[in-house]
């Protein structure tokens, strides 16, 4: 019998590997340490509340088809997905509210209530984020390159002259609206990749270009449904998957991969090997000899970690919607903080995913499902979480109560936080990094570990750690991607 094709993390990346590559004829085996799929992409079910911990949202529905569609196997015979309206409700300290409507209509009239002048500089921005995402979209995220090299390609060089890298995202926001409300709201998009707008490339402006063109999406059942449902896809196609398989390391031969050693010390052959966790995180621990790569890897900067408390609440704040964000009060201080001085934010900006407003069933009746999320700096010595985790989990609570959420820590029936630490220990992310390596420099993108290693033969890379990045659509893109590759090398 043929070797199989061995796949380490089941997170969503390693899930589209398998899909494509079982699709395609090859036979799969794919190994996740922890009890269930889905990588970050996860969930918490505890007293009638379930809570997504990873990604809350669905954008560019359209690469989540795919994976079916490459499958023979429609979404929607899997999936029910909704579209959110309004996306996302901002909030301020000074009582400003800002609704981020998917209707075009309804979105002018609330940017005309916040600033009329920036009505004309909202349509200039959206032509302009979309001339960065047609740009972008061949050469950078439909076909993720393998590293520098390939700029010597034509398109790839012309795609990067056109994608505004050299100005940062909030210079760029700034040169089409006036509001410093709407700026605050721009900028966030840099934070979907863990980077902070005042350095991060205005390349990232596309993000909000595609939240807006394409949608904000919610999937009933909760967002691990996607997991489940890859899961699902991938069992059909006959693909081998074992949970609580934690590896040991990769089995290497003259330069090779041969296999791989779990923590057992169970030995299985493979034909090739792909690795759906961080490669800093690879290189240091499952390619032993490799240390160097590990430590150049370790010196680059990685994106910020999270600060996450899971509420169950027994009442209902009906101005809540699915989506909310609580803006800090001076965002330049609060990126400073978190990433130039690596300590948590003192005013820190706040999101809440209450999929209850939307999903009903996520909660128990008359109660809510509020996961809050808090930008915080990956681990390092300035910062004990062990002793420091209660205090910043009044301060969170005591903003919201501020902010409008009132008596909210009287209603807490459940809960539990998620501090790096938590992070780190589940998913193997190095520091707690949410989205791999920040993006706070425009070469970032190539400084990427490619898909196909370089070191040793036979051993790949997928998810949000290598091409194109992070984020559902992005890691589904690495998965196909990765497939392409193992089937071009073994053609």
């Amino acid at each position: 019998m043929d070797l199989p094709i061995i796949i380490i993390g089941g997170g969503l990346g390693g899930l589209s590997a398998a899909i494509h590559l079982a699709a395609r004829g090859r036979r799969v085996v794919l190994l996740e340490k922890n009890e269930r799929v889905g990588g970050k992409l996860n969930l918490v079910e505890a007293d009638g509340f379930l809570f997504d911990t990873g990604p809350s949202l669905l954008t560019m529905p359209w690469v989540l088809r795919s994976v079916f569609t490459a499958a023979g196997r429609r979404m929607e015979d899997a999936l029910t997905i909704t579209q959110l309206e309004p996306i996302c409700r901002y909030r301020w300290p000074d009582g400003t509210r800002f609704d981020a409507h998917q209707n075009l209509p309804r979105l002018i009239e609330e940017i005309e209530r916040i600033e009329p002048a920036d009505v004309s500089g909202f349509l200039r921005f959206l032509a302009y984020a979309e001339q960065i995402y047609r740009a972008a979209e061949g050469p950078f995220l439909l076909r993720p390159f393998d590293g520098i090299r390939n700029l010597l390609t034509p398109e790839l060089f012309t795609g990067t002259l056109r994608i505004d890298s050299f100005r940062t995202v909030d210079q760029a926001v700034s040169s089409f609206f006036r509001s410093p409300y709407l700026r605050q709201v721009f900028d966030r998009y840099a934070t979907y990749n863990g980077s902070s707008p005042f350095r991060a490339p205005a390349t990232f402006n596309l993000i909000s270009y595609v939240e807006f063109s394409q949608g904000a999406w919610h999937v009933s059942g909760g967002m691990y449904q996607i997991a489940r449902a890859l899961e699902q896809l991938a069992r059909e196609l006959e693909v081998e998957i074992r949970t609580c398989t934690p590896v040991e390391r990769i089995e290497v031969s003259n330069n090779t991969a041969t296999g791989v050693i779990l923590a057992g010390g169970e030995r299985l052959a493979a034909s090739q090997v792909i690795v759906n966790a961080d490669p800093r995180y690879a290189y240091a621990t499952l390619l032993p000899g490799h240390e160097k790569i590990a430590a150049r890897l370790a010196r680059l900067e990685l994106s910020y970690s999270g600060f996450v408390l899971l509420l169950g609440i027994n009442r209902i704040y009906p101005h809540l919607t699915h989506h909310n964000i609580f803006f800090s009060s001076d965002y330049r201080a609060e990126f400073t903080a978190l990433v130039d001085m690596q300590v948590p934010a003192p005013d820190p900006t706040i999101y809440i995913c209450a999929a209850s407003v939307t999903d009903p069933h996520m909660a128990p009746p008359g109660h809510m499902n509020l996961f809050v999320l808090v930008n915080a700096p990956v681990l390092n010595p300035r910062v004990n979480w062990t002793r420091e985790a209660q205090g910043y989990r009044n301060l969170i609570l005591h903003k919201l109560e501020r902010m409008g959420l009132e008596n909210l820590s009287q209603h807490i029936v459940i809960e539990q936080i998620w501090t790096p630490e938590t992070i780190n220990q589940r998913y193997n992310a190095p520091g707690g990094s949410i989205y791999g390596l920040a993006s706070n420099n425009p070469w970032t993108a190539f400084m990427r570990p490619p898909l196909r290693a370089r070191e040793v033969r036979g051993v790949y890379f997928v998810g949000g750690g290598t091409h194109p990045g992070g984020g559902i659509p992005l890691v589904l893109l690495s998965g196909r991607a990765v497939a392409e590759r193992v089937m071009a090398d073994t053609a």
